[in-house]
């Protein structure tokens, strides 16, 4: 059970908000803002899709296949109003694999590893399975988790809030998902997602040398985590 969102109440100044935690427990959070982000929606109204044999699904969404192709000859689409998250670089990938394929090449998209960025402060990022998810799908891994407060850089740009997580598989040990709130995640998280391209293990990362004082060190620990033997934490 995750949690659930009460009363919001909202002046010129402030917003209160009451919701419930993961345990039950009524709890409140007063902000400058809220940012409501749910329930967006694929324009495809007005589309005519049924008049041309368009498939569209339950939600609205335009059905297509792994290389976007939809239900028609000749016609893809790619996007927000296809299946997948609504973000921009994973549209852009859909269209570079989509021009790839009109021209006879062999093109392809990993959805797998499509990072999630959310620009908050501290940013959050995140590649590839949560922890949830592993746990649903009866996959067994190891989790390395370390925080920016025991990051030189981070300390230095009096910024060191937040983590890096990292989850491996426990037989393989692949890097399986890896997850980070702190300043520049947006940034750092590139080199988990060139990791999980390559099928990297977390000992391929905790064996790469990582330029010191740097917030992506916090990865290289991280991956150390995964089987206990960090460094610095």
């Amino acid at each position: 059970m995750g949690v659930k969102i009460g009363d919001i109440k909202a002046n010129k100044k402030s917003v209160s908000i009451a919701y419930t935690d993961k345990d039950g427990n009524p709890q409140k959070l007063d902000a400058d803002r809220l940012i409501v982000s749910i329930g967006r929606v694929p324009n495809t109204d007005g589309l005519n899709a049924e008049a041309v044999g368009l498939q569209l699904d339950e939600r609205g969404f335009v059905a297509v296949d792994g290389h976007c192709k939809t239900n028609l000859p000749g016609v893809w689409a790619i996007g927000d109003v296809v299946r997948g998250p609504m973000l921009a670089h994973k549209a852009h990938e859909e269209g570079v694999m989509v021009a790839e394929l009109m021209a006879g090449q062999a093109g392809h998209c990993n959805f797998d590893t499509i990072p999630w960025v959310i620009y908050t402060s501290p940013e959050i990022a995140w590649v590839g399975k949560t922890e949830q998810q592993l746990k649903a799908e009866g996959v067994e891994y190891k989790a390395g988790k370390v925080p920016f407060l025991a990051n030189g850089r981070a300390l230095g740009m009096g910024d060191p809030s937040g983590f890096v997580k990292m989850l491996a598989c426990k037989s393989t040990d692949r890097i399986l998902g890896v997850h980070i709130i702190g300043a520049n995640a947006s940034e750092i998280i590139a080199e988990a997602v060139v990791a999980m391209e390559f099928a990297g293990a977390s000992e391929d990362l905790a064996r790469i040398c990582h330029a010191h004082p740097t917030l992506s060190e916090t990865v290289h620990e991280a991956a150390l985590a995964c089987d206990k033997r960090t460094l610095n934490f």
